[in-house]
């Protein structure tokens, strides 16, 4: 198993003494919005994305996960707790899964793992902090640029000709990402390629101006471990 994502030795070490193993099928859900609560999970192959479905039916993408990295945490120390947000399965894999009772009552024993679990905890909700700011500041078009920004971080390999984002994604994808329509989407992405700012080809990405993508959200330059879609 891969040590996790961004959590120390101790903590990662403590998550991997795991109940099972689970296989996962690529378009299933491993949790969806509003289920019973009673596991978390680390991924151990494949990927998954996490979305939330908005009161008219839009789906809003909020992390894109994959080998390494703990999800389904959102519920942990609450009461009868329910899921928050949709994990669906877009890359079948494995995940290894924790009863949430059992890491709950380890967490309240041992403080050192409890401190290291929220510091953890801690720099997803900057994360989580950081994009929502470039949605709700910045209009469309600094949504779908911030987007590409954290694209690049994550996904991003150097190029001749600029940075190729390793990732197939449909407008509509894209769109999900943003918290907005594909036709907003549609003509964004236009309006770059007319800029010269960015190419596309068979659902992939080229940023030839980084910069460009920054200066439209008055970017602040945070570290990749914080501006990622992961």
């Amino acid at each position: 198993m891969q040590p996790l994502v961004e959590i120390s030795n101790d903590l990662s070490q403590f998550l991997q003494s795991v109940h099972h193993i689970r296989k996962i099928g690529k378009g299933t859900f491993l949790y969806q919005e509003g289920l019973p609560a009673n596991e978390v999970f680390i991924i151990q192959s494949g990927k998954i994305k996490i979305s939330k479905i908005t009161p008219d039916g839009r789906e809003l993408t909020l992390r894109l996960c994959s080998t390494g990295e703990l999800i389904g945490e959102l519920s942990m120390f609450c009461p009868a707790s329910k899921y928050l947000l949709n994990a669906k399965v877009i890359e079948s894999g494995e995940v290894a899964v924790i009863y949430k009772d059992e890491l709950e009552r380890r967490l309240e024993i041992d403080s050192r793992l409890a401190i290291e679990f929220m510091r953890w905890e801690s720099n997803q909700n900057r994360k989580m902090q950081t994009k929502f700011r470039d949605l709700v500041l910045h209009g469309k078009k600094g949504a779908v640029c911030s987007t590409l920004i954290r694209l690049t971080n994550s996904y991003g390999q150097k190029t001749p000709n600029g940075i190729l984002i390793d990732l197939p994604l449909t407008n509509q994808e894209l769109a999900n990402f943003c918290g907005t329509s594909r036709e907003v989407v549609n003509r964004m992405l236009s309006d770059l390629r007319k800029n010269h700012v960015l190419s596309v080809d068979k659902g992939i990405i080229t940023i030839h101006d980084l910069n460009y993508l920054k200066m439209e959200i008055n970017c602040e330059n945070c570290p990749k471990e914080i501006c990622n879609i992961e």
